[in-house]
């Protein structure tokens, strides 16, 4: 029965891009089998199902075959099933038409709409005759 090392077989199925990253994925507890995280010199075989978690979804999918050679993407269906549940890529879905609207408040830098009233801003309250202006009438408001 064939075998290979985990971290090579999902570089070769390409769930990275290399076996560097999936190698990393191992070892932070983001690839598992039966519900356990796996070292990336765990080997797989032919029938395990492995789970990816790949933020915001879990990626699942059972060996069909064994390869320690990078295939092209024609030829990955012949070696793994993506039995992923279809909740996970609605999510994925949602995560992508939410873009930015889930940012929170001062973070990250301002969107379109916040830089041109920031600019509308800074114009209208801080040129130089109005800030002088106001600060005038404080004065005089004092003296009475």
């Amino acid at each position: 029965m064939a075998e290979e090392r985990i971290d090579k077989w999902l570089w070769a199925m390409r769930v990275f891009k290399t076996r560097t990253i999936a190698t990393e994925a191992c070892k932070k507890g983001r690839v598992s089998i039966g519900g356990v995280s796996v070292k990336p010199s765990r080997t797989v075989k032919p029938g395990d199902v492995i789970d990816v978690r790949k933020p915001p979804i879990t990626y699942t999918f059972r060996v069909k075959a064994v390869t320690g050679n990078r295939l092209g993407a024609r030829l990955v269906p012949e070696y793994l099933e993506n039995i992923t549940a279809p909740e996970q890529y609605e999510l994925l879905e949602m995560t992508r038409i939410s873009g930015f609207v889930d940012r929170r408040k001062g973070l990250g830098r301002p969107t379109k709409k916040e830089g041109r009233s920031l600019e509308k801003f800074k114009e209208e309250s801080f040129t130089a005759d109005n800030f002088f202006l106001d600060w005038e009438d404080d004065d005089e408001e004092e003296e009475d």
